[in-house]
């Protein structure tokens, strides 16, 4: 076969070039359980068309055509299989020694090695000849097999990143399709459960919130994350019994010392979502009278803090003045 006639004879740069161009998705993986020693074999000519032909209907095979006297083979050889053993299943090698199996390279127009022709559908797609190093070869895996997609944990991970960022962005809809997809996949994910909880905690669905968080293992309650859904519940079922905010407004209009009604109209602040002003009110106490009923105004900051949650930044700008008022 003429190098014309040869899709894969060598081109600029020894890379080949095949016509098959690949969509976004991913090659279909190896199957569930197969080791690395399933992704790496030795083929023959009689072997050739299930181990390569009928195996590239389920995952891209990378066939390599070798020989033992082959220097450049033997460079290739360690890195294309780390790159294959790291793959995550998305391809499979097999090797074929073209001294003992020579029909097969010739028919293909094989003409120097190690040559490395892709095949996927039963066709070669795409091929390079050459000792190429470890990043091309790479490159190469993620260009005829498809990207490297995340793994279970970290889908779920992202996920549930961009749902906590809706519910906080007050997006609430957002935020419970995210939550809600990952219960779809783990029924019991402490973080997703909280997650749904704070969504209901939001719309004032406080027995369904309950009803999710009680779910939740002793062990998982210690997420910071998690916690701080508990203790906004908490806060929330306090609420009901603090007083009507217009009257507090209106027992400190008349007395500003009014160490109590302050404390409670804080609370109520914060549990309408006003956090930044829930702290001022505190401070307004603590400014006043530190000591007063064993420091509450300063404890009822900390139960704030900890339903925020640590980075939040109407807790980092409160830690600060909380820092400023102990210290000055």
């Amino acid at each position: 076969m003429s190098d014309y006639d040869n899709p894969y004879a060598p081109a600029s740069g020894g890379q080949m070039s095949g016509t098959v161009t690949f969509g976004d998705k991913p090659k279909a993986a190896a199957k569930p359980g197969a080791g690395a020693g399933d992704m790496i074999m030795d083929t023959t000519t009689a072997g050739f068309t299930a181990d390569v032909i009928q195996a590239s209907r389920h995952v891209t095979v990378l066939v390599d055509f070798w020989a033992p006297w082959c220097g450049p083979c033997k460079q290739l050889t360690p890195v294309i299989e780390k790159v294959v053993r790291e793959s995550n299943g998305r391809v499979k090698l097999v090797k074929l020694n073209i001294d003992d199996h020579p029909a097969i390279p010739g028919q293909m127009g094989i003409q120097s090695i190690p040559a490395v022709v892709a095949f996927s559908q039963g066709k070669p797609v795409d091929g390079f000849m050459g000792a190429l190093p470890e990043s091309q070869i790479r490159e190469f895996i993620d260009k005829v097999a498809g990207p490297a997609t995340a793994s279970a944990d970290e889908q779920i991970a992202g996920v549930l990143a961009q749902a906590r960022e809706a519910l906080a962005a007050g997006e609430l809809e957002k935020a419970i399709q995210g939550f809600a997809a990952i219960l779809q996949v783990d029924e019991s994910h402490p973080g997703a459960a909280a997650g749904m909880a704070a969504c209901m905690l939001a719309a004032g669905e406080l027995d369904r919130a309950e009803q999710m968080l009680s779910a939740i293992g002793d062990d998982d309650r210690k997420d910071p994350e998690v916690a701080a859904v508990f203790k906004r519940l908490d806060m929330a079922r306090e609420v009901a019994t603090l007083g009507d905010p217009v009257e507090l407004e209106a027992r400190l209009a008349s007395n500003p010392a009014d160490h109590e009604a302050r404390l409670r109209f804080a609370k109520i602040l914060n549990a309408q979502g006003y956090r930044d002003a829930a702290a001022d009110e505190l401070f307004t106490i603590m400014r006043k009278d530190r000591a007063w009923e064993d420091e509450a105004a300063r404890k009822a900051l900390l139960e704030f803090f900890e339903a925020w949650g640590p980075m939040d930044p109407a807790t980092l700008s409160a830690r600060r003045q909380l820092s400023s008022l102990l210290f000055s």
